[in-house]
This record gives structure tokens, sequence and C-alpha cells, in this order.
């Protein structure tokens, strides 16, 4: 079920929810948290499958703000009375529900504020909504999502693609007890990160470092095996342009305090193998096409392994699940990240 409120207030939008909370028999109690999503128009979509996928675990309710909203075509410009209410919802939040249910408009006469309220289906284990703010409202998001946070649970904050350079100092990201970025969405990841590395807080996590939770674990597991000799080298190949990559082979060099080359193929997709160099020989595990790698061991058959690469849900459900400060990742980008090349 989607609800859309046109020219509305916060208020009106918390009192709507009580509302639908009541005809479904149920309560916000039992959300685990709440996450922000911080998106443009362009990517709410596929920010809201996302989360709705990954609220199966973690039961939250969602306030999507989206940053780059435009006043509806009949308050800007005086023009369009005969338009349906559906088609000045379009104007602002840039899709029209499947099932629309007309709300009065606030009082405060200049249009600030569409929303959509999504239940059921639409809206996961959980409930969403969609804030489209406009003019002034832009400035003073913190004060505008307050009135709409479930009461004593945790606060994540999730930008999809752009970040600010400090997301402790957002107005969004200072009320959160958890901030997740992805830079690699970004327009320019390079840049982004190096903003974000710059501001690292210990709340503070982005999803490149996320993407490599499997190959961190399946590479610890490898070098524990027998023999027990020390690595010389390492070189990490894989996607040119690509912060899981970087992450990786930062975490080896801070880790193992060997030099990590980074062999940047302009061909691949994601990561592609890690060699280790011992004086045995090189220890190295390759990914195959399809989900699978293979590890490759002086003196020992091969062994294939499980290895797929993680989505966008698989990595949010990690950071929901743990919204404690992640000290190895700011370890990483403080301290292994200079210790490798990233030309």
């Amino acid at each position: 079920m989607i609800v859309g409120m046109r020219n509305t207030t916060t208020a009106a939008i918390s009192h709507e929810i009580d509302e639908m909370h009541v005809e479904r028999g149920e309560a916000a109690m039992d959300r685990v948290l709440t996450l922000i999503i911080s998106t443009q128009r362009s990517g709410l979509e596929q920010a809201l499958e996302t989360v709705n996928a990954a609220s199966r675990e973690h039961p939250c309710r969602v306030i999507a703000i989206v940053t780059d909203a435009q006043p509806s075509s009949d308050q800007s410009s005086g023009e369009g009375e005969g338009k349906s209410q559906g088609a000045r919802y379009k104007a602002n939040l840039g899709a029209e529900p499947e099932c629309y249910k007309a709300i009065p408009a606030g009082e405060q006469g200049d249009h600030t504020l569409d929303a959509q309220i999504r239940f059921g289906a639409d809206a996961g284990a959980g409930e969403v909504i969609v804030l489209a703010p406009v003019d002034g409202l832009l400035q003073h998001l913190d004060t505008l999502v307050i009135p709409l946070l479930v009461p004593d649970v945790p606060v994540v904050t999730w930008w999809p693609s752009q970040a600010p350079s400090d997301p402790s100092a957002d107005p969004l990201g200072s009320k959160s007890s958890s901030r997740i970025t992805d830079a690699q969405n970004s327009a320019d990841p390079a840049a982004t990160f190096e903003a974000l590395r710059e501001h690292c807080q210990p709340a503070d996590i982005d999803l490149s470092w996320t993407r490599i939770t499997i190959w961190r674990a399946m590479l610890a597991s490898i070098i524990a095996q027998p023999p027990h000799l020390p690595v010389q080298s390492v070189t990490v190949s894989g996607q040119a342009d690509y912060l899981p990559l970087e992450l990786l082979a930062s975490w080896l060099a801070l880790k193992l305090q060997v030099p990590v080359r980074v062999q940047r193929e302009p061909q691949a997709q994601a990561i592609t193998g890690v060699y280790f160099e011992r004086e045995d020989g090189t220890l190295s595990m390759e990914r195959l096409e399809g989900d699978h790698a293979v590890i490759r061991q002086p003196g020992q058959s091969d062994q294939t392994v499980s290895l797929p690469l993680r989505s966008a849900v698989d990595c949010l459900s990690e950071q929901l699940g743990r919204l404690d400060p992640d000290e190895v990742y700011a370890e990483v980008v403080s301290k292994g990240w200079g210790m490798v090349s990233h030309q």
C-alpha cells in the first residue's frame, strides 16, 4: 500500500502512520532501528528495493529523503490547476504510486514538502516514508526527520551514492549512531573516498569495505593453514578504479607488514586474485567464472570454494546487523591505506 501526501507536514505524516498502524493492528515498537536514506530521485527506487530486501532480517522504519526534489508545477508556476493530484505528485517524487490515497494538504501556504508512506509489500518488514523537501527545508533535514524517528532505537544514515565529505558533520549523520556510505557509487569514487578517509570517525563505514568480507575471511583462513611460512610479498589483482580492491590490498599490507602490489586489470570485474609469495612458492586464491574461486598451494591439490559477488542487499544487511564501530576498518583507512600505492 502506498499513501501519497502533497504539501504536508511531519506532524500530519506521523499522524497518518499511527492511524495506519491501528488499522493494521500492529505497532512500530518492534522496529530494531530507524534507517535514514539520503538520495536523489534517480536512485530512490533502487535504494528502496535494496532496503526492502535487507529489512527482512532487520525490521526498521525507513525515512528516504529526496535531496533534489522540485516544487510541484501547480505551486511553483501557478499553472496546472487542471492536473490530477497524481501528476503533481509525480513532478516531485518522480513516480506516481500504483495506489494513491489523497491526503489534505498542509496549512503552511507555500509548497515545501511532499511525502509517501509505504506499507506491506511495498515496504519490506517495516514502513517506508519518502520525503521530498524543497526550499528552506533542505537546510534543516535533521529537524525534519526527528518527529518521525522510532523512539529508543538506533538511527542509521545511508548515502547510497554521493556522500558528504564529512558524514559525522552532516545534519543527518550527526544524529546517527552509524553512518554508511558507498563511495564506489559516487560520481568520483577516488575523490569521494579520499574525503571520507580524511574525516573518518568510529561510526563511519563504507560498503566498499563490506564487499570484501568474504575475501578477508577466506584469505585469513588459508594463511592460517600449515606450513606456517612467512609471507614475503603479496600481489592483488582486479578491476581498475575499484575501491574494494584498494581496501583489500591496504588490509593485507597492514596485517602482514609486507610489500603489497596492486595489479589493475581494465577488463576485470571486481577482484580477480590474491597471490602470496613464500619461500616454498606461491599461495593464491583466484576467482573463476561464476561464483567460485580456486585455492592453489604448493605441494597440494587445487581446492575450489564458493566465492559469490556480494550484492548491495548482502552488504547493507551486514552493516545493519552490526552497528558497533568497525575498528579494523578505521585502522585500515588511517594506517593501511598509506602502505600501498593507489596510483
